[in-house]
């Protein structure tokens, strides 16, 4: 069995099975894609509940697993070259499983890179516009007397769903038939924007599980790691 013990995460987060792959997270959007992408997968893991409220992240022993005091991580006890390996940052952790399992990312070196260009933007697009749209129309920007921020970001998040349904007109997935990590990437983000509003609306539909394109809505995934 694997030894963690060198890793002062295991103090705060004990693993209960060591030799599986150890996920720290928190269901956000950003949080919920790696646990989907795993239940997808089908690679064992053991979650733990990484509670950002509390201002978990900023301990010490997080700290030392990521730097940068966020969620998602990782400790694969079994990573390249049989040793343990930590890894943040959630497009960076998509990448590592689906490489890691050999799926949900094409073997072409063209659909590869079509595929990592989708999550790269949403971690660059998608996902930080929908954040700060929520920040200035539901959270603590919602109070301030200048709208334009507000504006601004509600404007662009609308203008990249134009993107994203321009994508989705002719294939139900990202990717077309096949379901990828970039649709990972997109799921928590998507569903989040009617929510993120202070006056909450009916998503586009592309981000209704219900309509012709789910995106992800129905997968086994979504509905195990989402949670």
């Amino acid at each position: 069995m694997a030894d963690l013990s060198a890793f002062p995460i295991t103090k705060q987060y004990p693993a209960k099975d060591p030799s599986v792959l150890q996920l720290y997270s928190t269901p956000t959007p950003n949080g919920v894609k790696v646990a989907i992408a795993l239940e997808e997968l089908g690679l064992p893991y053991e979650a733990h509940f990484v509670d950002i409220m509390q201002n978990q992240t900023w301990t010490p022993d997080y700290l030392s697993l990521n730097p940068n005091g966020k969620i998602p991580a990782i400790l694969d006890p079994n990573g390249p070259g049989g040793k343990p390996f930590v890894l943040w940052e959630s497009g960076a952790i998509l990448v590592y499983l689906a490489d890691k399992a050999g799926k949900l990312i094409p073997a072409d070196p063209a659909g590869r890179y079509e595929t990592l260009q989708w999550v790269f933007w949403q971690m660059a697009a998608l996902g930080p516009m929908t954040g700060q749209m929520g920040f200035f129309h539901k959270f603590a920007g919602k109070d301030w007397e200048d709208k334009r921020p507000r504006d601004r970001f509600a404007a662009e998040v609308k203008r990249l769903l134009g993107v994203l349904e321009g994508r989705l007109a002719d294939r139900p997935f990202i990717m077309g038939q096949e379901f990828t990590i970039a649709d990972i990437a997109l799921i928590g983000w998507v569903r989040a924007i009617p929510a993120f509003r202070s006056q909450p609306s009916r998503a586009p539909r592309t981000l209704d599980p219900t309509r012709r394109r789910p995106i992800g809505g129905r997968r086994p995934g979504w509905r195990t790691g989402h949670r």
